[in-house]
């Protein structure tokens, strides 16, 4: 994605302004260490591009920026829980409007607080009063923070995920390492050797993994590294032909270009008394 070409709609400092795509107001970040585009709309990464070197993470290009669905791509905030555990699937806060709290810069990069309080409507879906906050750090390295406080006087129980899709060449020539001994696939626990090659659909939830995972770039020659915190699993995901076709926010040939790689609390199973915290938080580097 081609950040700079967005028409501006105001400008917030030397390094941050708010742009406009399709629907979405989005605010874009333009520091010498990193580009990169944020959207309102789910406080939603759409790009992160270090200086010099190409965007680390894709968008489909066929992604619908109308406000009106999730976006296909970039950094999906997946909460208060992950996949199917309730309704809508992956939660509601990669549907909801966040705002724009707080922007920082300095020589190292930029610093973006978004977040997001409980409403009418979210009480109608989760009967909670919550704060959940996603930072992101903008530099030589891209780092994501969500961070979840519990306002209500009864405890919850959180999931959730940071769904990146990096950016790559080619996924017939990617693997991804440090996986661990073990993934669920299906619903069946099964043995891993830590590695992940494809050839087929892959969608997989890694028990085991190291808290940094590395995606070899090979058709890029690059290598992401991928390090986590606050999850208890890392799902890797890859649709293939058939999955990719049948959606109509991917090209029938996204899936060459793109994997999945998400610090993830898959299963609910952190639970905040009144005034607790949890921060789940993924950090990209390209070398």
């Amino acid at each position: 994605m081609d950040v700079k070409q967005l028409p501006t709609l105001a400008v917030l400092s030397d390094c941050v302004t708010v742009c406009q795509l399709d629907g979405l107001s989005v605010v874009r970040v333009i520091h010498p260490k990193a580009t990169a585009a944020v959207s309102l709309f789910g406080a939603h990464v759409l790009s992160f591009e270090p200086a010099g070197k190409k965007d680390t993470i894709w968008m489909s290009e066929k992604a619908d920026f109308s406000g009106n669905k999730a976006l296909r791509g970039g950094i999906p905030v997946c909460w208060p829980w992950f996949g199917k555990a309730a309704e809508p699937s992956h939660g509601f806060a990669r549907n909801a409007i966040w705002t724009l709290k707080e922007h920082r810069e300095n020589e190292n990069g930029v610093i973006l607080s978004l977040t997001l309080e409980d409403s009418a409507e979210t009480r109608n879906i989760w009967p909670h009063a919550f704060h959940a906050e996603v930072q992101i750090e903008v530099g030589e390295t891209l780092q994501v923070r969500l961070i979840t406080t519990n306002t209500d006087d009864k405890a919850m129980q959180i999931g959730g995920a940071l769904h990146t899709y990096l950016n790559i060449g080619d996924i017939n020539q990617t693997k991804v390492t440090n996986l661990g001994n073990e993934f669920i696939a299906a619903g069946v626990r099964q043995p891993s050797p830590g590695v992940a090659t494809f050839a087929e659909e892959v969608d997989r939830i890694y028990l085991h993994a190291d808290d940094t995972v590395v995606v070899e770039d090979a058709a890029s020659q690059r290598r992401l590294n991928v390090t986590n915190a606050g999850h208890n699993a890392v799902v890797v995901w890859n649709p293939w032909e058939a999955l990719a076709a049948s959606m109509a926010d991917m090209a029938d040939d996204g899936y060459q270009t793109m994997v999945c790689v998400e610090s993830a609390v898959y299963d609910r199973s952190v639970t905040l008394q009144p005034g607790e915290k949890h921060t789940l938080s993924t950090t990209i580097s390209c070398e």
